[in-house]
């Protein structure tokens, strides 16, 4: 299983004491995942792991605070329930930082086309379950 898409930035927080923006926020996660979405793609009904890569433009906010509403926004579509998420990476990059892409996909590349900060996320199974990395 795997969801690659991307969302335009910058993220809402969970936080947010605006809880319409967080509503419509979730509302643009799903509607950008659909898009992505294959016909005849399938749910994951079983463990899966999330990738967030948020590439902002001047100041980006905390990571911990951009993944459960995105998380929330894929129930349903990528998952049957966000308790299959296992294993969570977040990050942040500058775009005006040095970074290097290894293994550039059409939609992360999509994204830095776009000329603004986004967000690159990714749904996969999760790993191994019985290894853990120290």
């Amino acid at each position: 299983m795997q969801l690659e898409f991307i969302v335009d930035g910058p993220p809402v927080s969970q936080q947010t004491r605006r809880k319409e923006r967080l509503k419509e926020w979730k509302e643009i996660v799903r509607q950008e995942a659909e898009q992505y979405w294959f016909p005849g793609q399938k749910t994951a009904i079983g463990l899966v792991m999330l990738q967030i890569t948020y590439f902002y433009d001047i100041v980006g906010m905390d990571v911990d605070n951009i993944v459960k509403p995105i998380q929330d926004a894929l129930i349903g579509l990528a998952y049957v329930d966000d308790e299959q998420v296992t294993d969570v990476l977040v990050r942040k990059r500058n775009l005006s930082g040095n970074f290097k892409i290894e293994d550039m996909t059409p939609t992360l590349a999509d994204g830095f086309a776009r000329g603004n900060e986004f967000l690159h996320i990714l749904v996969a199974d999760a790993p191994d379950q019985e290894v853990l990395i120290s």
